[in-house]
């Protein structure tokens, strides 16, 4: 028996038109993976607190589409926002090298419209309206220049204090020439946009988020900060997720009202109340998280007033803290607090780390029960 003919491709296409389940009415597939990974990619580098660097490797490692990571240099496709996110980090700059010996390089025809155009798309994406210098000798007169030069060619406002894309030069890491880092925002992360209300002896947001995450993050947490100053401990940690109960105490009326602004800033709805942290009156055991930011004895408090305070203060957080609870503290009396761990028959005691801020290293400690 003769076998029939086999159909042509068309004629097979022509008789499954109507079919949808046949392989000739499929539409081709796109091809898969995250289209963000097709865009162009930048390099970028963390400024970050002496002594959070890992912290901040860390926070980084969780960024999707991330690539080539070299302690804190990176390449990253895509939207700036997720990088704007991080909350570990001072600032996120965007980095470029030239093959220039040293700055007067820069003043070339060709290197200077490179910088130019460099500086205008960072200062496109972060919305700059001015720009300042960073760099060794910048009221040098070659220095001066070149802003003079950036000036007239990107059309921003050459500010040398104020200006809100900070531009620093710098030898290149690893080579001969230089690098430019542009800042990728008009003020640097760390500035909390929450931050309405500042107090002599703040802390530092980025010191706020490192010993909260090194403190454990859990829902059922019932959290006290005692001396709470302006809030930055409780804002913080109330952005990273729920917990059972927060609460604050300062025994100074204008903090309570500095961290209440704040508060109403950030848009969390947390209680913090002009009471004596030292004398609350709270039954036993009402905390699982206590957060402390203790006197430094410079900007707030004497050095001879803490060693009266802190002895007292781990006594009283003693009697508040659950069993199985923690207690991190920061503090730049280093020498007090670690004597008064050693002595310590209640506590156990390590240190988190040890950060360089605003002229001070202060250290933070995880304690826990005995």
């Amino acid at each position: 028996m003769p076998r029939p003919a086999r159909s042509s491709r068309s004629d097979r296409r022509s008789d499954n038109r109507h079919d949808p389940n046949s392989p000739f009415n499929r539409k081709a597939s796109k091809p898969k993976g995250d289209y963000r990974e097709r865009q162009p990619a930048h390099e970028y580098v963390l400024d970050v607190l002496p002594g959070l660097e890992a912290i901040a490797e860390n926070e980084l490692a969780d960024v999707p589409l991330a690539r080539d990571i070299r302690g804190l240099r990176f390449w990253y496709p895509g939207d700036m926002e997720r990088l704007n996110r991080l909350k570990s980090v001072v600032a996120v700059y965007r980095i470029k090298a030239w093959d220039v010996p040293r700055p007067r390089g820069f003043l070339g025809n060709q290197q200077l419209s490179e910088l130019a155009t460099f500086v205008a798309e960072v200062a496109r994406v972060g919305g700059h309206k001015s720009f300042r210098l960073g760099a060794a000798g910048k009221e040098s007169s070659v220095m001066q220049r070149l802003a003079s030069e950036l000036e007239g060619l990107i059309g921003l406002t050459h500010h040398a204090e104020e200006g809100e894309l900070l531009l620093r030069f710098r030898p290149e890491e690893h080579g001969e020439g230089w690098e430019v880092l542009a800042r990728m925002t008009p003020r640097p992360l760390s500035a909390r946009a929450w931050r309405v209300c500042n107090m002599n002896g703040g802390l530092n947001a980025t010191l706020a988020y490192a010993v909260l995450k090194l403190a454990g993050q859990r829902d059922e947490d019932r959290i006290f900060n005692p001396m709470s100053g302006s809030g930055t401990l409780l804002i913080e940690r109330s952005l990273m997720g729920p917990s059972a109960a927060m609460v604050g105490v300062d025994i100074d009326p204008a903090a309570v009202e500095c961290a209440q602004r704040n508060l109403a800033a950030a848009k969390r709805e947390i209680e913090v109340a002009c009471v004596d942290a030292l004398n609350t009156g709270l039954p036993d055991r009402s905390f699982d998280l206590i957060l402390a930011d203790l006197p430094w004895g410079d900007a707030i408090g004497t050095h001879g007033g803490n060693e009266v305070l802190y002895p007292a203060f781990l006594k009283e957080m003693y009697r508040l803290l659950s069993r199985q609870g923690r207690l991190a503290v920061i503090t730049h009396e280093i020498k007090l607090f670690q004597g008064l761990l050693e002595d310590s028959t209640e506590w156990y005691a390590r240190e988190l780390f040890q950060a360089f801020s605003g002229g001070h290293h202060p250290k933070a400690y995880l304690l826990s029960k005995r």
